[in-house]
């Protein structure tokens, strides 16, 4: 398997109920390594239960889902997280009463090494120098810029080859939209692959280098980002 098969999301003909009823149906699409791929679509369009089937919490009935050489569909959350995978949930979610260390912290669960924490910290800082100026502030009392920034953290500290990004600009400022976009564009120069999955169409496009429109649980378009913007799908998805 090449390194670009090795870090590429991979699904083909994914179909996911909830009590018989279908919210995804023959779903595929490929977050190539390496690039940033979105995925646009209204409130209910089934974008964050495809997150939910990949991540393993709602299995999918039909179908594949491929990272790494490896099909996760049926496996349990945990078995997922460790193929390399992070997913950085929508709404931010830290944990309020934790000091931004602490909730940093919490994304290397999985990692023994204590040298690799403090590595994968530091890297954290590094490209987030304001949580390394608060890391000892409660992240229930940062703004909320600030908690999507402690979010992304520690996703990252999971050291993942593959960022699930659940509607990073959900509830924030318009400054602050642009200034989390421009962090997972950085993200992504690093090497890490990402899969965004918004509402927000203009600031997705203007990172992104492919991306699918899901309507009704369906793919209904695909494309480069300068085409995709002016299809008649992205419109109906979202005005019609």
């Amino acid at each position: 398997m090449t390194n670009h098969e090795a870090n590429s999301l991979v699904i083909e003909g994914v179909s996911t109920a909830y009590d018989q009823a279908n919210v995804l149906e023959n779903v595929s699409l490929t977050a190539a390594s390496g690039k940033i791929t979105c995925l646009l679509g209204s409130n209910g369009s089934g974008k964050t239960t495809l997150i939910r089937s990949i991540l393993g919490l709602t299995p999918p009935n039909r179908g594949s889902i491929r990272f790494g050489g490896v099909d996760l569909a049926g496996l349990p959350t945990h078995r997922v997280i460790a193929a390399g995978i992070a997913c950085i949930p929508e709404g931010r979610r830290v944990f309020a009463k934790f000091t931004v260390e602490e909730n940093l912290r919490i994304g290397a669960y999985q990692e023994t090494s204590d040298a690799a924490v403090a590595q994968r910290l530091a890297h954290v800082y590094a490209t987030f120098p304001r949580l390394s100026e608060r890391r000892d502030q409660l992240a229930g009392t940062m703004s909320g810029g600030e908690q999507a920034m402690v979010s992304i953290g520690r996703g990252l500290m999971r050291a993942p080859k593959l960022l699930l990004i659940d509607e990073p600009s959900l509830g924030l400022a318009p400054i602050l939209v642009r200034e989390n976009f421009n962090i997972i564009r950085r993200i992504n120069q690093q090497g890490i692959t990402v899969f965004l999955v918004e509402q927000n169409v203009h600031q997705t496009l203007a990172i992104s280098d492919y991306g699918y429109v899901l309507s009704k649980g369906r793919v209904v378009a695909a494309g480069e980002p300068s085409e995709l913007g002016q299809t008649r799908q992205v419109h109906e998805a979202y005005f019609g």
